[in-house]
């Protein structure tokens, strides 16, 4: 079997846009006729921009290729033009084309992919949300001071309707906005806002329900200690990501002074990342993406290390829903998991986008039994939405704040 053509889908997400403003697909077909799927989860660049190193990688590395080859397609990608370093673009490149090979790997085999990578050791997976507006836009007026991203009581409010909907946990991020000019202190202004949101909604919700106090790197060491000790009396799931992801040490020192689980591994990629995050003690809990860490048989690898450490999972998920799918055929194989990002229910456009929606239950993702990733791209909902747009998929402030 070879893989003999390819196809890219760079979709807009309709308002009120949960996942970002586009997602971008690729679908590799082989001379047998089985389909494969994947997705990059790439902000560095243009969509289109990155739709074009995706055209040219695919077509140097993968094309004419065995896709159950995994090994050796990482390993020509992760060392084109003498790179073999992390480099996130590229890695992510190769995390939709590793994972559109699994795909393909496990319907040739019919098997789902989690069969293929250990086998099931979890029935379901738990699930949890960001608090997201239940109405307009995900990127709000910033003149609005009654946003749910801004109002402790509209954020408490939102948290028990997801408690009514069956979630056991959910995530917020009040510390204020993040730029690229970040780490720094944060103001009291700041400080405040944030215990008075994560009190506001443990009182809300109750001491049942795990609170996931996110935070973009917005913090020196010094200040995410300041805000850790604030955070502590309320009991937090975890702290996430607290300081910038470019230097493991910074974090480690956080993480040395807090008792709440440091978390992270959304910006990170490849075994040797997450690596020095493990050797370092900088966190307990990985936030691995599977469109951008390096595929799924390199997140297997970092969750095997994250064992020898007693480190969990829990996936990152903030792009479209095959990248999800992947980061459920990870969870279900892996015995470290701990909990799953998903966009609310998995409903909205994010079902639109599959030709059959990710099952969601009280709480908790069932995995599919369908062989390989276990979703299919609804390509007529996708080619229907075009992103044509210029913006990132995600981006930080331009100048200081702080």
């Amino acid at each position: 079997m070879i893989i003999k053509d390819f196809e890219t889908f760079v979709v807009g997400n309709p308002p009120p846009r949960f996942g970002g403003r586009y997602f971008i697909f690729v679908k590799l077909v082989t001379d047998t006729g089985i389909i494969g799927y994947g997705e990059v989860y790439c902000a560095t660049f243009s969509a289109h921009t990155v739709e074009a190193m995706l055209k040219d990688t695919a077509e140097r590395y993968v094309v004419g290729h065995d896709p159950f080859h995994i090994e050796r397609l990482w390993r020509r990608v992760y060392g084109a033009g003498y790179t073999q370093r992390p480099d996130v673009s590229l890695v992510s490149i190769l995390s939709a084309l590793e994972m559109a090979c699994w795909d393909i790997i496990g319907k040739a085999c019919d098997k789902p992919v989690f069969e293929l990578l250990g086998g099931q050791v979890h029935e379901r997976l738990r699930s949890y949300t960001y608090i997201y507006p239940s109405k307009g836009d995900v990127y709000p007026d910033k003149s609005d001071d009654d946003h749910v991203y801004v109002n402790p009581d509209r954020a408490a409010e939102r948290a028990l309707d997801y408690v009514a909907q069956g979630f056991t946990a959910v995530k917020f991020d009040p510390a204020g906005p993040y730029t690229v000019f970040d780490g720094g202190m944060p103001t009291g202004e700041e400080l405040d806002r944030s215990e008075a949101f994560t009190r506001r909604i443990r009182e809300a919700v109750g001491g049942e329900i795990d609170l996931l106090f996110g935070t973009h790197g917005q913090f020196s060491p010094a200040g995410a200690i300041r805000l850790a000790k604030r955070l502590e009396p309320l009991d937090p799931l975890w702290f996430e990501e607290p300081v910038p992801p470019d230097n493991i040490q910074a974090m480690a020192r956080v993480a040395g002074s807090t008792s709440i689980p440091i978390a992270t591994g959304e910006r990170l990629c490849t075994k040797y990342e997450f690596a020095q995050v493990l050797q370092d003690n900088a966190a307990s809990i990985l936030q691995l993406n599977l469109g951008r860490v390096g595929g799924l048989l390199e997140a297997k690898k970092i969750a095997a290390l994250a064992e020898v450490h007693h480190a969990q999972l829990a996936p990152h998920m903030y792009c479209g829903p095959i990248v999800g799918a992947a980061n459920i055929q990870l969870a279900t194989c892996s015995p470290n998991f701990l909990i799953l990002e998903g966009i609310e229910r998995w409903t909205g456009f994010q079902a639109e986008l599959l030709d059959k929606p990710v099952t969601w239950q009280d709480g908790y993702v069932i995995p599919s039994s369908q062989p390989g990733l276990g979703v299919s791209l609804n390509e007529a909902v996708a080619r229907a939405h075009p992103w044509e747009g210029n913006n990132l998929h995600l981006e930080m402030g331009q100048d200081p704040v702080r």
